[in-house]
């Protein structure tokens, strides 16, 4: 069959034209430009806030516009140089923000360092980019560098931005953030001009971000994004959810990542909004209380955590308030299911109080993106009241390309192709699913220093291949399935996609990982991952004695919990796409480990090779699997685990299971 295209101009889906005021701003091209614009334009207006001990500091846009030109002429000092690159690693800081401006007014590249990537992964990015400069948050991220000694030779300084901890360490590379403001401050002074003449100098065309792609097969790549192509994408998806100076928006999602660039950085300078740094992740929650924010944006991960964190503590309320909760959910199901978005009554007496607790009071929009999210936590935050929209997109097309539009929100797509934005489902089957391409003015510019790979993955008329397998539904929505090497059939000539079955499952209060397994094998099977947090509360409540994380994923009780969950959603499933047996494992899935992507994207590769035994005693009909091993953590500690695994064989399953052995 010949493809499938949908090429949204923005006049079909009557996106909103920009704003008068953003404009002006959209002509200046670089992050530089447009600070030195607000600075001139907004001097006193609030461009970040970040909590520290407690208290929110707020910094003005002319306080920001100090700071990156110290840091600019502090980075000269130090040798950096046009084409050069500064990496920075730590938590979202406004200090992060600005030592990547600052780099890019050097015309130099930035690169965002994940805050947990090990010393392997940065030894990795560090032989790739050759950062010059790398900025350091804390005494941990500089421990990682000093660790790795000769092994990253490029790395010619080392700016701290937390000074605790960091008087034990003489290594000469080492320089803290108020240093390197204090020699750019005397740089200045001695060449009046110098933060003008360079902002000036600047140009959009050139490539100015490095981000990490997610790598769920193999080590990350490099895009390359120039500022036309940054700021310009901003300004489309502006168009799509307009944001103001009114706005107020937290960062939570790590800023080495594609989409918080694009909020708490591009949104940041161009529309103004106003981003908040929280102090940590453990006052997040308060934090977002105490700003109230007009937009979020959080993974489906977090997502899924706070939809089972309501369930768990209406669990812990007394009976006439969870009869309040169940009639509640059950009308705001019902009003979505007749086209409304939420039902006044139920909003009334049980959600508007729940968004207020959880800080979410004044959203305006809110997104979810970076991996899938399964259908039932969407309605659920929806029947919330949360202005929730899917969006969808790559690194390599500088994040979402494909968002709900406000009127026309279905928890079952991600929605449309934003204003200049391209899809085509290449080579679609018979029911119209096929690889999702796609194609804009702000795409990558390529992967840093590997043009095999660039030329790879676009085609000759400049589609770039997500590798992504999806379909256009007849109002032009996307749907995304899954990826496309993930798609699988059994050995019986079953379809089914792994990640639909896995959302499902996600949306149990208790199952915070899911894989599932079968893929040329003759049924599906589950790998699951409980949520501790959650279910040790459970098994407390009960008095159900357990010491480990491992002593209770072992639990009879447990499992009979998670049977439960496993047939509730087996229920929903076609009977030959249903899981016939799992297995609770002995530790939870982390990226640390190689089991995930930074972004929290299971990389199925290493979970077949890490357990394969387990997988195999799966298959071969077993009851039960022993398990010695060791876990190695972070810290260099390690724990041994000794247990066994109960392999469970669920209702439906023991005829298949049974017939899938003698097979075998």
């Amino acid at each position: 069959m010949s493809d499938i295209r949908v090429d949204v101009s923005g006049d079909e889906v009557r996106w909103p034209e920009l704003a008068d005021d953003l404009k002006e701003p959209r002509k200046l091209r670089t992050l530089p430009k447009l600070l030195q614009y607000n600075a001139a334009h907004f001097p006193e207006e609030i461009a970040q806030r970040e909590k520290e001990f407690g208290i929110w500091n707020s910094y003005s846009w002319s306080d920001v516009a100090v700071h990156v030109s110290r840091m600019m002429a502090g980075f000269l000092e130090l040798g950096l140089r046009k084409g050069g690159v500064v990496g920075i690693i730590g938590d979202n800081r406004p200090e992060w923000v600005w030592a990547e401006v600052a780099a890019h007014a050097c015309r130099a590249m930035s690169l965002g360092i994940y805050r947990d990537a090990l010393e392997d992964e940065i030894r990795y990015l560090a032989d790739y980019a050759e950062p010059a400069i790398i900025v350091a948050e804390d005494e941990e991220q500089v421990d990682k560098l000093l660790n790795l000694a000769d092994a990253i030779p490029s790395v010619r300084a080392i700016v701290y931005t937390d000074t605790r901890g960091m008087k034990k360490y003489d290594d000469p590379r080492l320089i803290s953030i108020e240093e390197l403001e204090e020699r750019g401050r005397k740089r200045i002074e001695a060449e009046p001009g110098l933060w003008e003449r360079m902002v000036q100098e600047t140009d959009g065309g050139d490539v100015a971000v490095l981000c990490t792609t997610s790598g769920t097969t193999a080590n990350p790549k490099l895009a390359e994004w120039t500022g036309d192509a940054l700021l310009g994408h901003a300004a489309a998806y502006l168009r799509a959810d307009p944001r103001g100076a009114s706005d107020e928006y937290v960062a939570v999602l790590p800023l080495s990542w594609v989409m918080e660039q694009m909020y708490s950085v591009a949104w940041n300078f161009l529309s103004r909004m106003k981003v908040n740094f929280p102090e940590d992740a453990q006052t997040l929650m308060k934090d977002l209380r105490e700003i109230g924010p007009t937009f979020v944006l959080l993974s489906p991960r977090v997502w899924e955590s706070i939809a089972a964190d309501v369930r768990a503590r209406i669990m812990d309320t007394r009976p006439w308030k969870r009869r309040v909760y169940d009639w509640g959910v059950a009308r705001g199901l019902a009003a979505l299911d007749k086209g409304s978005r939420r039902s006044s009554s139920a909003d009334l007496l049980l959600f508007r109080h729940l968004r207020d607790r959880l800080g979410f009071s004044r959203l305006t929009s809110a997104a979810t993106g970076g991996a899938a999210m399964g259908p039932e936590t969407f309605r659920f935050l929806q029947i919330m009241g949360l202005p929730l929209k899917q969006i969808y997109g790559q690194t390599e097309g500088l994040g979402a390309y494909v968002v709900h539009q406000e009127s026309d929100v279905d928890y079952e797509t991600v929605g449309y192709p934003m204003p200049g934005c391209a899809l085509r489902i290449h080579d679609p089957d018979p029911e119209g699913l096929g690889e999702v391409l796609t194609r804009h003015p702000h795409m990558m510019s390529g992967y840093y220093r590997n043009p095999q790979a660039t030329a790879e993955s676009f085609t000759e008329e400049g589609w770039f291949r997500t590798g992504d397998a999806g379909y256009l539904t007849a109002k032009g929505h996307l749907v995304v399935v899954d990826r496309t090497k993930d798609l699988a059939s059994t050995s019986k000539g079953v379809r089914f996609s792994p990640q639909f079955i896995e959302n499902k499952l996600k949306f149990s209060t208790f199952v915070a990982e899911a894989v599932i397994l079968g893929k040329d094998r003759p049924y599906l099977t589950a790998i699951i991952c409980i949520r501790f947090p959650i279910v040790s509360k459970w098994a407390e409540e009960r008095r159900i004695s357990f010491t480990t994380y491992s002593d209770l994923a072992s639990r009879t009780e447990t499992y009979e919990l998670l049977r439960a969950e496993v047939e509730r959603v087996n229920a929903t499933l076609p009977p030959l796409q249903r899981i016939s047996r799992f297995v609770l494992l002995y530790k939870e899935l982390d990226a640390d480990d190689g089991e995930l992507t930074r972004t929290k994207k299971i990389r199925r590769g290493v979970i077949a090779e890490k357990y394969a035994g387990i997988i195999e005693r799966i298959y071969a009909g077993d009851s039960h699997v022993d398990i010695d091993t060791v876990i190695h953590f972070q810290d260099g500690s390690k724990q041994r685990v000794v247990t066994t695994l109960a392999i469970e064989t669920l209702r439906d399953g023991a005829k298949i299971v049974a017939t899938g052995a003698k097979a075998a």
